[in-house]
């Protein structure tokens, strides 16, 4: 095959970062999205200051951002009993040279797609093609082959796949057959948002309770400047002693605040009232917390993986989409070192498939959460002064550990240089 094309099976936020990346740098590309309609799906999600630096350098705006979402000024741990267990700002109130931003998944996943769709065309993104294979050609290319929306198969040829097809990866079952199936630790998530007055600051992300019973509760808007309400996204969350006792746990299931407020009854402090918080939201989905274990690579020839298909992961530390559009960034770099070829497939699978599912596993030992889990381990959550549990240096290096392991640790990320250097493009002949 002599037309260079990387092929990307999924178009969300993993696969779109890459498309704007490849577009950056010139690489022809086209994106397979199984839906026929791209919707705004989700709550909240987070974008840690790594990501948005990239997100910036593909020249997406701050407005962009806050059109969507607010930038976070604080990420904070409270106790069930109220008191503060550790607070430290964030973005660039902490002293990032960028923003950390709390957005609606939903709209977000639009503002990439409404700019590819602005800067490659209408037909960069091919609607109802599911990829559900792919062959590795003896000529060096690779075919996936693609199920329409009708039920008709199609293949596509290109030089390169990319799998950002998620969770449920069709491209990564084919890379490897013999794969666990998804793992469900036994913790079950509620989130939904309501209009409500934010909680210590303008923008908070605040983690209350213990690692087995907490409610995350943050802003996905800025504060309306007349009635001073965001949209506050939040995620009621409780952990079931026997998981195979409740396999039957939807996947983003609707459901009725009645179903689980309950365990949250009691939960009402001088500055929130969690049950009226709860019972205020405009509607409610249920979700198991499950993630994958990691495997041994994420390359096959002219096939890689990325986003959620490399790496599903626990949401506790906040970094799944952030990781995401890492990857395609980092991607972006291996092309123009290496060109469209799988020796960069094979330089990204190094550099990255390691380290990251090291971070699965450590989001599934509670990620930064895990401070709760101490401190309950230590007092079973009843303590007047946090400072007779956990030292302030032990809960600071216990932070500053997992931000280093996700790769957003302030000091190097601010002296890093540019992932891809600004103007740079890859001359294919």
């Amino acid at each position: 095959m002599s037309d260079t094309r990387v092929l990307i099976s999924g178009g969300g936020i993993g696969g779109l970062a890459l498309a704007l990346t490849l577009h950056q740098i010139g690489v022809p590309f086209t994106v397979l999205e199984s839906v026929r309609e791209l919707r705004p799906l989700g709550v909240g999600i987070n974008i840690q200051p790594n990501a948005v630096r990239e997100l910036l350098d593909m020249g997406i705006t701050t407005a962009d951002f806050e059109d969507i979402g607010a930038s976070v000024e604080e990420w904070a741990l409270v106790g069930q009993n109220g008191r503060e267990i550790y607070s430290e700002p964030r973005g660039s109130k902490a002293g990032y040279k960028w923003p950390q931003y709390a957005v609606h998944r939903g709209q977000f996943h639009m503002l990439l797609a409404k700019i590819v769709l602005e800067r490659c065309g209408a037909s960069s993104i091919k609607l109802g093609h599911k990829v559900i294979g792919y062959e590795n050609n003896s000529d060096g290319s690779v075919t996936a082959c693609c199920r329409l929306a009708s039920g008709e198969m199609v293949e596509e040829s290109g030089t390169l796949l990319m799998g950002a097809d998620g969770i449920h990866s069709a491209v990564r079952a084919q890379m490897h057959p013999e794969q666990p199936p998804i793992h469900w630790g036994g913790a079950i998530m509620w989130r939904g948002t309501t209009l409500a007055k934010p909680i210590r600051t303008n923008c908070s992300f605040v983690g209350l309770g213990s690692h087995r019973h907490r409610m995350v509760v943050y802003p996905i808007s800025k504060p309306d400047p007349d009635t001073g309400l965001a949209l506050v996204n939040w995620i009621a969350e409780v952990t079931v002693d026997d998981p195979s006792a409740r396999e039957n746990v939807g996947w983003f299931r609707d459901v009725g605040i009645d179903d689980f407020i309950h365990h949250f009854k009691d939960w009402r402090y001088d500055w929130l009232d969690v049950p009226a918080m709860l019972q205020a939201s405009d509607g409610c989905y249920e979700n198991p917390m499950i993630d994958r274990d990691p495997v041994e690579t994420w390359h096959d020839g002219s096939v890689a993986l990325m986003g959620d298909a490399a790496h599903a992961m626990y949401p506790t530390g906040s970094n799944g989409a952030s990781q995401a559009i890492i990857d395609a960034r980092v991607m972006g770099s291996l092309f123009l070192e290496h060109g469209v070829t799988r020796d960069a497939l094979a330089a990204y699978n190094e550099q990255l498939c390691g380290p990251v599912s090291k971070l699965v596993l450590l989001n599934r030992g509670l990620g930064p959460f895990g401070l709760l889990k101490l401190v309950n381990d230590r007092s079973s959550g009843h303590f007047e002064n946090i400072d007779d549990i956990i030292s302030p240096q032990e809960r600071t290096d216990f932070m500053s550990g997992y931000k280093t392991a996700a790769g957003f640790a302030m000091e190097t990320l601010n002296a890093a240089p540019r992932t891809i250097a600004k103007n740079a493009s890859l001359k294919l002949g």
